[in-house]
């Protein structure tokens, strides 16, 4: 379990996160919603490291989370990559990092779940479409079968029909592959439809945390009221019957 205990984050003088405390089962998916600058970003920079916590701690399991490898999924697939390397070396970078031996046929597998072919992934990331970066991006975060993978606006460089698909291919790998999976994203409807909990920031503060479901029906602050009419408006999510 991944548990973020009463974390304050300040960059340079301003505090950017306000005593968050989350916590986040194996298996499951948390889904951070916030508009831009509410603070997610920050969040996921301070538990990948990148950030130093003014207080709090970040753990895993109740041991310090310096001990686990997160994989990450940008916001921006081809931005992701080594513009000079082939997609298959980027892929594969992490794996020869740890020194991993992957288990016979793990490759092909997820290359067939993902719909990514050996060729394609022969090819420069300027060489292929976003939805496919996005894909060897998937692939990439999947391939040493982290415990944990924090996803950044994952859905929002992806025409409509890409980001459905990209969602499903999502959800039925966290299934079988048992990962869990932190979201950030300004999306509510992708958040309620595919986490298990909501979270939403406002101001580095947790304004919310409710099951997803719950807070689709019955938000209890005006705020994520606010947010969840302005999601229904927009045909972004359905309205509860």
């Amino acid at each position: 379990m991944l548990t973020v205990s009463n974390l304050t984050v300040h960059r340079g003088s301003r505090a950017t996160l306000h005593d968050v405390s989350l916590s986040l089962p194996a298996g499951k998916t948390l889904a951070v919603v916030g508009e831009s600058g509410a603070g997610k970003s920050t969040l996921i920079a301070a538990i990948l490291g990148l950030l130093t916590p003014s207080t709090g701690q970040i753990t895993w399991n109740d041991a310090p989370f310096r001990r686990l490898r997160p994989a990450l999924i940008m916001q921006e697939p081809r931005a992701a990559f080594n513009p000079v390397l082939s997609l298959h070396r980027s892929v594969m970078e992490p794996v020869v990092a740890q020194r991993i031996t992957l288990p016979t046929g793990r490759l092909k597998r997820l290359c067939e779940g993902l719909e990514l072919s050996l060729e394609l992934l022969s090819r420069r990331p300027d060489q292929v479409s976003v939805g496919q970066a996005q894909r060897a991006g998937i692939l990439r975060a999947l391939l040493a079968s982290p415990p944990l993978i924090l996803f950044d606006e994952p859905l929002s460089a992806l025409d409509a029909v890409t980001q459905k698909h990209t969602a499903r291919l999502i959800s039925d790998l966290q299934a079988e592959e048992g990962f869990a999976a932190l979201i950030v994203t300004h999306d509510l409807g992708y958040a309620v439809a595919h986490g298990d909990r909501i979270a939403v920031l406002k101001d580095g503060r947790i304004e919310e945390v409710a099951d997803a479901d719950t807070f689709a029906l019955n938000p209890q602050s005006e705020y994520c009221r606010t947010l969840r009419d302005a999601a229904i408006a927009l045909g972004a999510l359905e309205a509860a019957a």
